[in-house]
Order: structure tokens, then C-alpha cells, then sequence
């Protein structure tokens, strides 16, 4: 399945500048790990040490949170649209 991931502005420099970039998988694992074939600076941004997503990492698949679904085996279809956006702390 080829997708549309939209990056946040501190990724879009390991992508040459884009703010949105095409994909392969079926599941949102298999799309991070197609990023990071052809992003390779990405992947300290995407991946924990545990290979999970690091937790202030969130990831939309049309606009439904993958926390909410099934993580990283979310399934994906042809034409989706997947955002990534850092957490966002303060007070």
C-alpha cells in the first residue's frame, strides 16, 4: 500500500526538506520502517531503543489516533494519509 505521511517541521530535514513524503506498508510498522529505508536519520527520531515508536512520537492515520487503534500493526489502505507530530509538553 503506498501512503502519504505528512511530517513535522524537525523531521522534514532528514527527507530533503518535505513536508510530506510517499510510503509503502500495510501497517503503520511497516510504514515507519519504510521511512526509515529511505530516510536513515529518521529513525532516532521514530524508533525507542525497545523498537517501539518513542512515546512522544503520535501517529494519525486519517486522522484517528494509532494509540487508540492498534499501534503499530494499524492497518493502512492505498491513498491514506498518515501524520506524525511530536508531543508537545509545558504549561
Amino acid at each position: 500500500m503506498s501512503v502519504t505521511v505528512r511530517l513535522p517541521t524537525v523531521m522534514r530535514a532528514h527527507a530533503g526538506g518535505q513536508s510530506e513524503v510517499r510510503a509503502e506498508g500495510g501497517t503503520i510498522g511497516e510504514v515507519v520502517e519504510d521511512l526509515i529505508r529511505q530516510f536513515p536519520n529518521m529513525a532516532t527520531h521514530l524508533r525507542a531503543p525497545d523498537g517501539g515508536l518513542h512515546r512522544f512520537v503520535n501517529v494519525y492515520v486519517n486522522d484517528e489516533d494509532i494509540r487508540y487503534l492498534d499501534s503499530l500493526d494499524t492497518k493502512v489502505d492505498d491513498g491514506d494519509e498518515i501524520s506524525i507530530l511530536p508531543a508537545v509538553a509545558g504549561g
